[in-house]
């Protein structure tokens, strides 16, 4: 492998999978970067800031909660109220008198702090990175000078052999240029042994690197693309295809069924529905959880009536089936949501066509709930 497309492949690996993603959004440290619609960051300061800090750490110690920067990072996203899913899990376990110890303090962690986690894994890579590319200049600046000498070593014995020599010197030159041939041989079999040997290395953290860009893009509740990646991959819609659909959708009256039945058969409703748009829809489309109970499916390139045909299917499956707890065969009855369907017009930005499908969500929702309603038409309604 020659080193000039070794150096490339390095740099390669290290970007080629955050490709497309929003890399600044790594590093920003937050848990609840995926599900903040709009910059909160303000409350984080001045007067606000403190009280949100002395809030956080009355709750830290009155759950007997250590003060680490973890569980800081987790409690203060509960108390800013800027993580749903993270709330809901807190005040559950607070319902049910568990206890926050050590091990459910990093479960926590690890299951709603993903971002920081990732950032620490990107940060690691690219310090090995780092070190890879570093070790390969000096490895090429070593065979560099050795090589320099050896040009001058075979300069220097045409000077000699043209200038005439005895055939005693000449016997010792030519036993000197076979040592230094041999060391040359030597050194670049060492340099190629150290490529092969770095090349590994680099496709195991490539390969690292995909898992991490797969879980920074993934919702953890659910498995559907998380906010991030359906920004993403809806601005690659209205750019490249002709007239995408996007459906939103919202499960109805979602508190009440939290206040009634406790947030993990919230979470377990919130699965119910991922799992069904993923059920129906069509090859090529994109299932995102778009943050709480709200869904989203980008149809890139599709009809109207397509779209529409995916919604009634969706609709329908999520009425008809009757929910109940696991644990004890309660029935919870059946759940319903109200959808609203927009297609891309011509020039437009991806967040019109968002604020779109939005309108006719909550068209639905003001229509009585349980129902479709398209761009098409501000009273074409579809309930079953």
């Amino acid at each position: 492998m020659r080193a000039a497309e070794f150096v490339t492949r390095i740099l390669f690996a290290f970007y080629e999978p955050f490709k497309g993603c929003d890399v600044q959004r790594h590093t920003a440290h937050s848990c609840a970067v995926e599900h903040v619609m709009v910059d909160q960051s303000g409350c984080y300061r001045g007067e606000d800031g403190v009280a949100l800090a002395q809030r956080t750490l009355e709750l830290l110690q009155h759950h007997k909660v250590p003060t680490s920067p973890a569980n800081y990072e987790l409690w203060i996203s509960h108390v800013a109220n800027v993580n749903p899913d993270l709330s809901r899990e807190l005040q559950t376990r607070i319902d049910n008198g568990q206890i926050f110890d050590d091990a459910a303090n990093e479960a926590l962690h690890e299951r709603f702090c993903s971002n920081t986690r990732l950032t620490a894994e990107m940060m690691q890579a690219s310090e090995t990175f780092a070190r890879e590319l570093s070790d390969v200049v000096s490895n090429l600046r070593d065979a560099g000078a050795q090589t320099g000498a050896y040009a001058n070593a075979l300069e220097n014995a045409v000077t000699n052999i043209e200038g005439g020599m005895e055939a005693t010197d000449v016997s010792s030159l030519l036993a000197s240029l076979a040592a230094a041939t041999r060391a040359v041989i030597e050194n670049n079999r060492q340099l190629s042994e150290r490529m092969e040997t770095s090349s590994r290395q680099v496709d195991t953290l490539q390969s690292a690197l995909q898992v991490v860009k797969a879980e920074a893009l993934t919702d953890g509740l659910t498995g559907l693309a998380n906010r991030r990646s359906f920004d993403e991959v809806l601005r690659k819609a209205t750019e490249e295809f002709d007239a995408p659909c996007l459906l939103m959708c919202d499960i109805d009256h979602f508190k009440r069924l939290n206040d009634t039945w406790g947030h993990l058969i919230g979470d377990q409703v919130i699965r119910f529905i991922a799992a069904t748009l993923r059920q129906y829809a069509p090859e090529g489309a994109t299932v995102a959880r778009y943050g709480g109970e709200e869904f989203a499916i980008i149809f890139p390139s599709s009809d109207a009536n397509r779209a529409l045909s995916a919604a009634s299917s969706i609709h329908q499956a999520v009425r008809s089936r009757q929910l109940t707890r696991r644990s004890t065969n309660e029935v919870i009855g059946a759940v319903t949501i109200s959808i609203g369907i927009a297609q891309h017009r011509n020039g437009e930005r991806a967040q019109d066509l968002i604020e779109r499908a939005d309108a006719c969500l909550y068209a639905s929702k003001r229509g009585g709930r349980d129902r479709i309603t398209t761009d098409e038409s501000p009273t074409r309604a579809t309930a079953a």
